[in-house]
């Protein structure tokens, strides 16, 4: 039973990883086909409260909290940061530069995430302790990284050709918009602000998640006000065509309905049972997998060529990734150390007050027994 406990939430992670380099690659694919980036992230928000929705009913029905004003309001400025803000300037990032690139730089999401809670008070930098310094130095290192890699090519890493020949790989290859170097790093750059709202998400869902405990119900009411809010956006960008909203593509089909359904729906639900199960940070150590993944199907099925610096910049901002990560781990443990201490202290000093009682009680009872 130990077993299979451990064993579950290690598989539905890597399953969410593989669901993850699958939306890249399809994403990927849907934009050079020609759909607009903002069409995809609008479709993906529908698709994904379709299919969030049924299991909010389904899940929360009986003990979600009262939706009030203000939880409302935090659920909007979610919307605008983790869902809209986040995705529209990942999609275009993704547009200008590389899936490899594009996993690579969302590792720096710990990072970004670290300095936004330390700005709002809820991360303490502790710079004189082991696990502060190792945020402090992995935040550094995650920031280098990404910097290298945004800037910095190199020479090609030679990995020979992938025999596997997909159709529509080879029908994009030839015209990737990831092909022009001022482009892709803009897509960068892109995809960097992408990973900056993304942690501006966690600062506002961790005070959405104290006051209202129903994730379900809460990110699907985030994912339909993301669908007005990213429609509004398309709608003012492709609004001289419906040419530019057709799903008659195979292609563009796919890339929507799996973005929506795949992971705005099921890759979310693993990973909310996961952290349920094992907490946030054994979810979040399986992010560097995306990136090996991703860069295997990269090279397998679009002949994606690797440079120097991605390769540093990624191992660059991997290390820093754990560094973060461990030190974050070691902060908690030694919090939990230092609360079950005290709380064993209050546990004494309750003895040490009761004991105390019992003997002045005895003395009084003794007391009256002589002088009786």
């Amino acid at each position: 039973m130990a077993g299979s406990s451990d064993l579950l939430p290690l598989l539905a992670m890597v399953v969410v990883q593989f669901l993850y380099a699958g939306l890249n690659i399809t994403s990927k694919l849907a934009m050079e086909f020609g759909m607009n980036p903002m069409v995809l992230v609008a479709y993906r928000q529908m698709f994904g409260t379709i299919a969030i929705a049924p299991c909010a009913y389904w899940f929360e029905r009986k003990g979600r909290p009262k939706i009030t004003k203000p939880i409302l309001f935090q659920i909007l400025l979610c919307s605008l940061t983790g869902a809209t803000g986040n995705q529209v300037f990942y999609y275009v990032g993704l547009k200008y530069s590389s899936p490899t690139i594009a996993c690579a730089l969302t590792n720096v999401l710990p990072a970004a995430t670290f300095l936004l809670a330390l700005l709002f008070r809820q991360e303490s930098v502790g710079i004189k302790t082991t696990p502060g310094a190792a945020k402090v130095i992995g935040t550094v290192v995650c920031v280098g990284g990404a910097m290298l890699l945004s800037f910095y090519h190199g020479q090609t890493i030679n990995l020979g050709e992938s025999g596997i020949h997909w159709k529509y790989a080879e029908m994009m290859r030839g015209g990737s918009s990831s092909s022009q170097g001022g482009s892709a790093i803009w897509g960068s750059l892109y995809l960097i602000i992408s990973s900056v709202a993304w942690a501006a998400w966690f600062v506002i869902q961790a005070r959405v998640n104290s006051q209202f405990p129903a994730p379900y119900t809460s990110t699907a009411i985030m994912t339909f006000m993301a669908t007005i809010q990213c429609g509004a956006i398309a709608v003012g960008i492709e609004h001289s065509t419906a040419a530019a909203w057709s799903l008659k593509s195979p292609i563009r089909l796919v890339g929507a309905l799996y973005a929506g359904v795949a992971c705005s729906g099921v890759a979310f639900c693993l990973t909310s049972w996961s952290i349920q199960k094992k907490g946030p940070l054994y979810a979040s150590v399986f992010n560097p997998l995306l990136l090996i993944i991703v860069a295997i199907f990269s090279w397998t099925f679009f002949q994606e060529k690797l440079y120097v610096g991605t390769v540093v910049g990624s191992l660059l901002i991997v290390v820093g990734l754990y560094a973060v990560l461990w030190g974050k781990t070691k902060e908690v443990k030694l919090q939990q150390v230092i609360e079950m201490a005290a709380v064993a202290e209050a546990k004494l000093d309750e003895c040490n007050t009761k004991d105390d009682l019992e003997e002045q009680s005895y003395a009084v009872s003794n007391g009256n027994i002589l002088h009786k």
